[in-house]
């Protein structure tokens, strides 16, 4: 008696194992997606904070290349100056109170769980008058 398993007892445990995994697959699968959707917002959203920073430097020391080195910055996003980075530079005027800002917005494509999600940033610097 001691030890011995039957047949149609290792067959019911089968049975059961295929059923808590075929409950336990779809958390599983949208863990995985969702961990792998967040990773890349946090990505773009780094990138796109990165971006906006160096369009508010350049923007600050009157470089007019500013919108096209922002958009260079963002490294890995498809950044235009016409549709996704906006700059507000220094007049010829300012002064060290003025400020120069970009704002740079990018929709993250292809997310699985969390589509149509877009990410921003600003960067703000004073003016080099």
């Amino acid at each position: 008696m001691g030890g011995t398993v039957s047949a149609q007892a290792r067959r019911s445990d089968r049975g059961a194992v295929a059923v808590e995994f075929a409950l336990l697959l779809p958390v599983l699968v949208l863990l995985v997606f969702g961990i792998i959707d967040f990773g890349r917002v946090l990505n773009a959203q780094i990138t796109v904070s990165q971006a906006a920073r160096e369009g508010a430097r350049l923007a600050a020391l009157a470089n007019p290349n500013a919108c096209t080195r922002a958009a260079a910055a963002g490294t890995g996003l498809s950044l235009t100056c016409s549709g996704n980075v906006t700059i507000t530079a220094c007049s010829a005027t300012a002064n060290q109170t003025s400020d120069a800002q970009a704002r740079v917005r990018y929709a993250v494509s292809g997310l699985i769980l969390f589509p149509g999600i877009t990410v921003t940033g600003t960067g703000v610097m004073p003016c080099q008058g």
